[in-house]
C-alpha cells in the first residue's frame, strides 16, 4: 500500500498464485522422491496450469508493475541457489511458505539445531563419529559398502548415504565404480549454482533499528545476476544478504556488542577465475564500507573478522567449482530431472542434500532427507 498502491491487487493475486503452487510444490511433491519417469508424469498436468516453465521473475511480474516490487517478490531464488530469470516459477511457493509459518531462528544459531538432531539420533542409537573424513567406497561383490575414513581400517555397510557434494561423491568417494564416472560427467555438464563471498564479523557496538534479516539490492539487479550466474569476471557492485543473529539472541556476543555476517552473491569458479586468496580481504574492506550507509562508523567498530570465499567452498567443504548450492534449480533440473535420491545404478547408495530433490536451502534439504529416507525403509521392507 505505501510503496505501490496501484499494484496491491495484483500483489494479492499474487500471494494466491504462491499458495496454490506452495500447496502443489511443496505440500505435495517436495518429501516425494522422483525415481521414475511416471512420477514425473503424473505431476506434469499441474506443473503446466501453474506454468512451472516460467521464471520466477515473469511470474512475479505477471502481478505487479513496479520493479522494486519485482525485486523483493523474485529474489528468494537466490536463497536456493537460482537466479530469478532463469529458476522455474515452481519457486514462487517461498513468499507463501514464509507467511504460512514465518521465519524461525534457534537460539545458538543453527549449530544449536544440529546439535538438537544429534541428539535424537543417539537416542535412538545411532552414532556419529567426527573428523572421519570418508576417502572412499568399494561396492563389494555381495553389493555391500566397504568404507575407508582417514586412520581406520575400512567397515562394511549394508549401505551409504551420502550428503557430501553430488560431484566429490561421485568424483572421489565412488571413483572405482564404473557407472559414477559417467555420474560425473552428466554433472559437469549440468548448470550449477553460484557461489557466495561471506565475511563474518563482530562490533564493539550494538545497533538500533537492526533488523535480524535485511536484504540489500546494489543499484543494478538483472544484469547483475547475469554477471553473477554467467560472467567471467568478479562484478564491481554487488546486492547482500545481512544477517544479525544478535537481534533475536543476544547470547551469541559479549555484553553490548553485536554479531553479524553478509553475504554477497560471486560467480562460482568454473565460471570466473578469481584468486580470492589475494582479493579477499579488500572485497571484505569494499562490502565494509558499503555497509556503513546503514550502520555508521562500522568499520571503526569491527573488533573480529573472517571471510569465507568460493575457494574455501571447494577446499573446505568439496563443492564442485566453490558452488554454495549444488546444481542450479532450473526446470529441466528439478524433480525428476534432479539427480535422484537414490542411485539407478550403484545399489545400496543413497543421496540427501542441496543436490537431489527437492534442493537447496533448509527445508528442501530437509525434505530430501524425508524423501530419501522414506525411499531407504520402502527397499528394506520397512515401509
Amino acid at each position: 500500500s505505501r510503496l505501490a498502491p496501484g499494484d496491491l491487487p495484483g500483489y494479492r493475486r499474487f500471494i494466491d498464485y504462491s499458495r496454490k503452487v506452495f500447496q502443489a510444490g511443496y505440500e505435495n511433491l517436495a518429501a516425494k522422491p522422483f525415481l521414475r519417469f511416471r512420477d514425473m508424469v503424473l505431476v506434469a498436468p499441474q506443473l503446466a496450469k501453474l506454468r512451472a516453465d516460467r521464471s520466477v521473475y515473469q511470474a512475479v511480474s505477471k502481478y505487479v508493475d513496479d520493479e522494486h516490487l519485482r525485486q523483493a517478490l523474485s529474489f528468494h531464488a537466490l536463497l536456493i541457489g537460482g537466479n530469478p530469470f532463469e529458476t522455474s516459477a515452481i519457486y514462487t511457493l517461498i513468499p507463501f511458505l514464509e507467511r504460512k509459518w514465518g521465519v524461525f531462528f534457534p537460539r545458538g544459531g543453527t549449530g544449536a539445531l544440529v546439535r538438537a538432531l544429534v541428539a535424537l539420533l543417539e537416542r535412538l542409537g545411532g552414532t556419529v563419529k567426527l573428523d572421519s573424513a570418508v576417502q572412499s567406497v568399494k561396492v563389494l561383490a555381495g553389493g555391500r559398502h566397504s568404507v575407508s575414513v582417514d586412520g581406520v581400517q575400512p567397515q562394511v555397510f549394508d549401505l551409504v548415504v551420502s550428503n557430501a557434494d553430488l560431484h566429490h561423491t561421485y568424483a572421489r568417494i565412488y571413483s572405482s565404480e564404473p557407472s559414477a564416472d559417467k555420474r560425473r560427467q552428466k554433472l559437469e555438464r549440468m548448470e550449477w549454482s553460484m557461489s557466495l563471498f561471506v565475511l563474518y564479523f563482530g562490533t564493539k557496538k550494538k545497533y538500533s533499528d537492526l533488523a535480524h534479516h535485511t536484504v540489500i539490492f546494489g543499484p543494478r539487479y538483472r544484469e547483475l545476476l547475469q554477471d553473477i550466474f554467467h560472467g567471467d569476471q568478479l562484478p564491481d557492485d554487488f546486492s547482500l544478504y545481512l544477517h544479525a543473529p544478535t537481534v533475536t539472541d543476544p547470547s551469541l556476543a559479549p555484553a553490548d556488542c553485536e554479531a553479524f555476517y553478509v553475504l554477497a552473491p560471486v560467480p562460482h569458479l568454473g565460471n570466473a577465475k578469481i584468486d580470492w586468496e589475494a582479493r579477499k580481504e579488500k572485497y571484505a574492506d569494499r562490502i565494509l564500507e558499503y555497509l556503513e550507509t546503514w550502520l555508521p562508523d562500522l568499520r571503526a567498530n569491527v573488533v573480529t573478522r573472517r571471510t569465507f570465499t568460493p575457494t574455501d567452498f571447494q577446499s573446505t567443504l568439496n563443492a564442485w567449482n566453490g558452488s554454495a548450492f549444488s546444481v542450479s534449480p532450473r526446470l529441466t533440473q528439478s524433480a525428476y530431472f534432479r539427480p535422484h535420491n537414490r542411485d539407478a545404478d550403484i545399489k545400496g547408495l543413497y543421496i540427501v542434500g542441496a543436490g537431489t530433490h527437492p534442493g537447496a536451502g533448509v527445508p528442501g534439504v530437509i525434505n530430501s532427507a524425508k524423501a530419501t529416507a522414506h525411499t531407504v525403509l520402502s527397499d528394506l521392507g520397512l515401509a
